[in-house]
């Protein structure tokens, strides 16, 4: 993992930041890169807790811009130095900025104090609480809003800060009352002067780790490298805090090994504390039972998926933990809406569902469309895939992209951006991927963008599909653009 001493321009990343001040001195806050997810979310709950809140981005778009302004924060368009005047108590600048960024390389120059958003969220927050944080390569995101719907069911007013929006709701963050705030561990880095992972700084009092594989490439030189960040992360949770690790997966469940905290496990497959069985997909959802602590009682999800399954199970152990009884735990997993871009239903048009989902690694991409199958059986899978995150445009993914597409009955794909920071040599051909997908008899193919890609889409539709779209971005509106059109068809 490289730190920022590392980088060819060290000079600009590496220099004496003022200490934070306290919570109670601050009273102005300025945020770089305030329309991002995680920076507007934390905008919201620093605005709610009563701080003057300001930031800036470029083409800020709805859902967020619309969220700020309903907060009365203030968005400035663009980047420019004055934006810093008159001078913030706190900057906080978002993990886009490059070192030299205007307004960051302002920040900088001024001497202005300095956060980056998880060490602000840890600040301003998570000091006086109990952080619960989840932590994995896939799965943070449901099992983050998992756990905080139980704790909430429960009365135990728990804070949190998600990296999606609860589906019920629309909220990605609470400040909440009680002691617990859980938050979405993510393994990316901080920001252009602290490239330690976001995870590492949410003092957790108790964590979970739901999965680990290779990702992030442009930050983990490789997988050694990769899977040492959750060991130290392992080692940050208190001996007497609790560390729930997934029994089915042996790469987490080693990482028992670097940690001194009480160890729960949980799985489907094997022993564990926390475990399941009697699974049953149903229209909507599924049945199971879990089993823990000598008792068990029956559950209904309404989410399809053994993962889905897998994540329940996560956020029950920390749950239980935390002293929610098992029978509340299970009528809280009955309730939940799961999270926006998860197995959302955008439409149903035409007789096509259609499905809007964040994966983009290539288990999740499988694991998605497994899901799917389970939750609506009998209806044809038409994956739509857009390679965007900066792991998933690298060739190394080729191969796995094409057996996770091959388990669709149609996969059409989108070729990814080159960006400034790519390596040509490389990069994802899509054209492989589809070849590779088609021998696995999936009929499917590779266009220039989302524009080029609708008309062959729409040809590919036929009442009782399912059109499901993933992306972990916009993907030029596609989902909008897809029920739109359908919409039309069917007039």
């Amino acid at each position: 993992m490289l730190q920022a001493a590392d980088y060819p321009d060290a000079s600009l990343r590496v220099f004496d930041r003022p200490p934070a001040p306290a919570r109670e001195s601050v009273r102005d806050i300025y945020l770089i890169g305030i329309c991002g997810k995680g920076m507007g979310a934390l905008a919201e709950l620093l605005a709610g807790a009563g701080y003057r809140v300001r930031g800036s981005d470029v083409a800020a778009y709805p859902p967020m811009s619309t969220r700020l302004a309903s907060a009365g924060i203030p968005v400035l368009e663009g980047f420019d130095p004055a934006h810093l005047d008159p001078a913030p108590d706190v900057v906080v600048v978002g993990n886009a900025a490059t070192p030299t960024h205007a307004e960051a390389a302002a920040a900088r120059d001024r001497g202005l104090v300095q956060l980056s958003m998880p060490e602000a969220l840890s600040h301003f927050f998570l000091r006086g609480r109990r952080p619960l944080v989840v932590a994995g390569t896939h799965a943070k995101t449901t099992t983050t809003g998992m756990l905080a719907h139980i704790l909430s069911e429960a009365g135990l007013a728990p804070g949190f800060f998600i990296g999606g929006e609860l589906a019920a709701t629309g909220e990605t963050a609470r400040a909440g009352a009680g002691p617990p705030f859980v938050v979405e561990g993510d393994e990316y880095d901080s920001a252009y002067f602290d490239k330690r992972p976001k995870m590492w700084l949410y003092q957790p009092a108790g964590a979970v780790v739901t999965s680990m594989e290779y990702d992030h490439a442009d930050i983990y030189a490789d997988w050694s490298d990769y899977r040492s960040a959750f060991e130290t992360f392992a080692g940050f949770v208190p001996q007497r805090g609790v560390l729930a690790l997934n029994g089915d997966d042996p790469t987490v469940l080693a990482l028992a090994r670097h940690t001194n905290a009480r160890v729960r496990t949980y799985g489907i497959d094997g022993p564990a504390d926390v475990t399941t069985g009697g699974i049953r997909a149903a229209d909507g959802g599924q049945y199971f039972r879990i089993e823990a602590n000598g008792s068990e009682a029956a559950a209904f999800l309404p989410l399809g998926g053994r993962f889905n399954v897998s994540n329940a199970l996560a956020a029950t152990t920390l749950a239980l933990d935390e002293g929610v009884p098992l029978a509340t735990a299970v009528a809280a997993l009955g309730t939940f809406r799961g999270m926006r871009r998860r197995q959302e239903v955008a439409g149903d048009v035409a007789g096509v569902l259609v499905v809007d989902d964040f994966a983009h690694h290539p288990t999740a991409v499988a694991a998605t469309i497994a899901g799917v199958r389970e939750r609506w059986p009998g209806r044809r899978v038409v994956a739509v895939f857009e390679p965007r995150s900066n792991s998933s445009r690298r060739r190394l993914f080729e191969a796995p992209y094409a057996e996770a597409l091959g388990g669709a009955d149609a996969a059409f794909l989108s070729s990814p951006p080159l960006r400034h920071n790519d390596d040509p040599a490389d990069f994802l051909d899509p054209e492989a991927v589809a070849s590779g997908a088609a021998l696995r008899g999936t009929t499917a193919s590779a266009h220039a963008g989302s524009a080029a890609l609708l008309p062959a889409l729409l040809d590919e539709l036929r009442a009782g599909d399912i059109a499901l779209v993933m992306s972990n971005g916009s993907f030029d509106g596609l989902v909008t653009t897809l029920v739109e059109a359908l919409r039309r068809r069917e007039a």
